[in-house]
């Protein structure tokens, strides 16, 4: 077949959109190109989200609706035979999970592909080319060689640099699904970025489901980018030298003018050494996402948190004393099994002592194979959730605001990401600060990809109005 052509509908985290970006470079080596018509795709790839229930049920009938594209017919036996293409892939976490589960659910997928075997996929989909149906699950990654990379165009250039988690919160699935923390070869790691400079990308974001565990592993003495040929989980990169902050220094080296960002950090795994990384290093952001998912030390202790509310508050305290308009940000849970209304309210309570700066919140999903999920005379009613991720949000929102207004009459360094043209006729830029604060300028120019200094003339919710100087 010529001029195949490749559909990936990604579901969930920036890990995943990073995950669709390869594949679409992988496939193109063996001649597929890129649409955004799924319709007209001889290739469809649902890259998925198990994170919470909901984005699995919207993978689920993501497929569903891309099985009827297909089509089949019932031979002489009764047996239901499906049409060669489109070709179905089901990828990503709810893959790694549901293994050969999901032929039974869903007939006519022709590929399930999990996490760990993404580099796999010129040669998977070769052979399923040839009318076989695979799946790959197989938790032993397969190794990553030098790939091209298709990336959306724009500003932010999201590099992952390990993958995996090792703490097996109660209520996390990403261990049984990312697998254990392992980290990606520093050469990679440099060429890919490097590379994504060269296109005109003017901000790397340090990808990882704990970024403060890159390099950790073995004690061996490092010799440049050796890599232990160990195979053990959580024996990583050779020598103990070789960390984040090692890595940040590495990238800040590199020539021209672009910016760092690095997620999610642990928040006891966050170093001093990291932060004076960040203070020292002019291109890297001062910004720190760490979740904390409550505010109460006994819901705290059941999720399996290696902290309390003091620590956490602490860690904070540490970081804004050394980092003057740095941007924290957090997770909180609403609804974790046998959640008192006492302990949502030290949640609330807690946003607010540790006046961050935004907050991403979600009520509990219980998630298969995780310990939580196992706590069933403990879920709280479905009504209450609801109720309690309304006011978590509600004072999320008031916790943004006064951030927010912290900035009124600054004047602020801004990387331009877009430009538009409302309907009323206005032109506007928007973009970002260093620590992560959106700002919409009125221009009559496009300055897309520029650094702009600017003066913060109003706060809102969500986001700063500024005025180029």
């Amino acid at each position: 077949m010529e001029n195949k052509k490749v559909y990936i509908e990604t579901l969930g985290c920036q890990m995943n959109k990073s995950d669709a970006e390869r594949m679409y470079g992988m496939l193109e080596h063996i001649g597929y190109t890129q649409t955004e018509n799924p319709k007209e795709a001889d290739m469809l790839i649902i890259n998925t989200c198990s994170i919470r229930q909901l984005s699995e049920d919207k993978a689920y009938s993501q497929i569903g609706v891309w099985g009827k594209w297909k089509g089949m017919t019932v031979n002489e036996n009764g047996t239901r035979v499906y049409n060669p293409y489109p070709k179905i892939v089901f990828a990503g976490c709810v893959a790694q999970q549901a293994g050969e589960k999901l032929f039974r659910r869903a007939p006519y997928v022709d590929l399930v592909l999990g996490t760990q075997r993404l580099y796999e996929l010129p040669n998977l989909v070769k052979r399923i080319e040839n009318g076989e149906r695979i799946v790959s699950v197989d938790e032993k990654p397969f190794e990553e060689s030098d790939i091209q990379i298709n990336r959306v165009k724009g500003i932010n250039a999201w590099v992952p640099i390990m993958e995996g988690c090792n703490n097996f919160c109660t209520y996390c699935i990403v261990p049984y699904t990312r697998g254990r923390e392992r980290s990606r070869k520093p050469e990679l790691i440099m060429a890919e970025i490097k590379k994504a400079l060269s296109e005109g990308f003017k901000e790397i974001t340090l990808l990882g489901q704990n970024v403060d565990s890159y390099g950790k592993g073995v004690n061996e003495t490092q010799n440049g980018f050796e890599i232990s040929d160990t195979k053990e989980y959580g024996k990583d990169l050779a020598g103990n030298t070789i960390n984040l902050s090692w890595l940040l220094r590495q990238i800040n080296a590199l020539e021209g003018k672009f910016r760092i960002r690095f997620v999610t950090n642990y928040p006891t795994d966050i170093t001093d050494e990291v932060i004076d990384t960040v203070i020292e290093l002019d291109k890297v952001c001062e910004y720190f996402h760490i979740p904390m998912q409550s505010g109460d030390d006994y819901v705290l202790k059941k999720m399996n948190r290696r902290y309390d509310y003091a620590t956490y508050k602490k860690i904070c305290d540490h970081i804004r004393s050394r980092i003057p308009d740095v941007t924290i940000t957090s997770d909180f849970i609403a609804g974790f099994p046998g959640e008192t209304e006492e302990q949502f309210e030290n949640t609330l309570k807690a946003m607010t002592e540790l006046e961050l700066d935004y907050s991403n919140t979600a009520a509990y999903s219980p998630r298969e194979r995780t310990v939580a999920a196992k706590w069933v005379d403990k879920y709280i009613p479905e009504d209450v959730k609801t109720d309690r991720l309304a006011r978590l949000n509600e004072h999320n929102r008031a916790c943004c605001l006064i951030s927010n207004k912290k900035y009124l009459g600054r004047e602020m360094e801004v990387l331009v990401e877009n430009y538009e043209v409302r309907k009323n006729g206005d032109k506007v830029i928007t973009g970002r600060t260093r620590n992560n604060k959106i700002v919409h300028i009125p221009c009559d120019r496009d300055l897309t990809g520029e650094f702009v200094n600017v003066r913060i003339t109003n706060a809102r919710t969500w986001y700063l109005n500024g005025e180029l100087i």
